[in-house]
């Protein structure tokens, strides 16, 4: 059974700057796709971004596009959501999730093709 471990979160000013990381100890995370996902408060579960197995495609749904950046590193068996420019609308708990399959541009946002799915991690954008 994959365990998923979301590190990162924290307290940050409007504006700054945070680097999500999400790791699988004792697991190779190269096998799975990858998509990161947050919830708010009163929300449904909200797709950011995925990335394949081997980072050949990466795709930020509107929202974060142009402030987050999905990246991975598979020698290192990480994967990570640069997120810059952040506002208190993104306050939330972030999630990383697994995919046994590549998932298509269209099918990696769907939360419910995820195998797996970390614990989550608190993210506030506050001054």
């Amino acid at each position: 059974q994959l365990h998923l471990v979301e590190s990162g979160g924290g307290l940050v000013q409007p504006g700054g700057s945070l680097r999500l990381s999400c790791a699988a100890p004792g697991f190779t995370l190269g096998n799975y796709a990858i998509g990161w996902f947050r919830q708010a408060p009163g929300k449904e579960r909200e797709a950011l971004a995925c990335i394949t197995s081997t980072a050949r495609r990466t795709h930020h749904t509107d929202s974060v596009k142009g402030r987050f950046t999905i990246s991975r590193d598979n020698a290192k068996n990480t994967a990570h959501l640069q997120m810059d420019s952040l506002r208190p609308e993104d306050t939330a708990i972030y999630y990383c999730a697994a995919a046994e399959y590549e998932l298509s541009e269209t099918d990696c946002v769907e939360s419910v093709l995820y195998d797996y799915w970390g614990q989550g991690t608190q993210v506030t954008v506050s001054s």
